[in-house]
């Protein structure tokens, strides 16, 4: 009876039909050839955009290295970069604004992921922020020239900054000589800065700064700045993507009051260390951005060009 038994159960075999059919047979009937369950799916592991493949990748110490871990923030307007913004001023008409500028890694201990590098990195920034009048055949307003050392951290998700820079302000001759009883102030800062930024996909950011001034003229000890940002982190072709960028920006000199920006368009973004071109429109409602200009408040609506390294 046992035996009846055994010989009357299925059997699965590899047999000459391969891994997919089971070979069925019993006491009393021929072989008969059946499919074989399917396996059931297996789900790739979902993988975080900053935590890929190349974050395994073991740090290494690299000079002048390719790309940033922290990046200038879009809508801040004393950041080092390439940009103009054309605007009306409600009560003293069209101006540009340049930033003539960039920022570069010196060295860099970490992964050498172009575009979205991890580690420790030592940057070097600069910047000069000239104004011109289009009412007085483009006379130079003033100009606010900015220098610095970025130190950056960045893992994951999370990027720190702790950095120095020097800002001093300056008057344009031109206006000088238009305008002979203004009187001109000598606004400078030697300030440590603090920032943090948080990007919670490729698409977000997040971010918070406190400065605190251990050498200032005019100016006063504390400023911060926080904001929001959505811009696409992956290469974009010919074709764009939208972006949107938020900055406020307070300062203790003016009872921490200041100036609030808003930036909105489409923008370009290009392979390996993704350096980003924006075109797009331009609002600024505060403290003017030309630190000379101090207590001087400022409505802007226009456009602007921008190019980020």
């Amino acid at each position: 009876m046992l035996l009846l038994l055994a010989c009357s159960a299925p059997l699965r075999a590899q047999g000459p039909f391969g891994s997919g059919y089971a070979v069925v047979t019993d006491r009393f009937d021929a072989p008969v050839l059946q499919p074989a369950s399917p396996p059931e799916p297996q789900l790739a592991p979902a993988t975080h955009y900053f935590e890929p493949a190349a974050a395994e990748e073991p740090w290494t110490s690299q000079v002048l290295p390719v790309g940033l871990i922290y990046r200038s923030y879009l809508a801040g307007t004393k950041e080092p970069r390439l940009a103009v913004q054309w605007f009306h001023e409600k009560d003293y008409g069209p101006y540009w604004d340049v930033t003539l500028g960039g920022r570069a890694g010196l060295w860099r201990y970490g992964t050498t992921d172009p575009a979205h590098p991890e580690g420790v990195q030592l940057d070097i920034e600069g910047a000069a922020f000239p104004r011109l009048d289009l009412d007085e055949e483009r006379d130079l307003v003033a100009a606010d020239f900015r220098g610095g050392f970025p130190l950056t951290y960045g893992r994951g998700p999370w990027q720190f900054k702790l950095a120095y820079y020097h800002l001093s302000a300056h008057l344009g001759d031109e206006f000088l000589l238009k305008n002979p009883g203004y009187t001109r102030i000598n606004y400078s800062r030697d300030v440590v800065v603090y920032g943090t930024a948080f990007r919670p996909n490729n698409n977000w950011r997040f971010y918070g700064e406190a400065g605190w001034s251990f050498y200032e003229d005019v100016a006063e000890q504390w400023e911060f700045q926080f904001g929001a940002e959505y811009s696409p982190g992956q290469p974009s072709g010919l074709r764009g993507a939208p972006f949107m960028a938020t900055n406020v920006h307070l300062h203790e000199e003016i009872n921490y009051s200041g100036r609030f920006t808003f930036q909105a368009g489409w923008q370009w973004r290009g392979d390996g260390p993704g350096h980003l071109l924006r075109l797009g429109l331009h609002y600024l409602n505060g403290m003017s951005p030309q630190y000379e200009l101090l207590g001087q408040n400022e409505e802007q609506i226009g456009a602007g060009l921008w190019f980020d390294f």
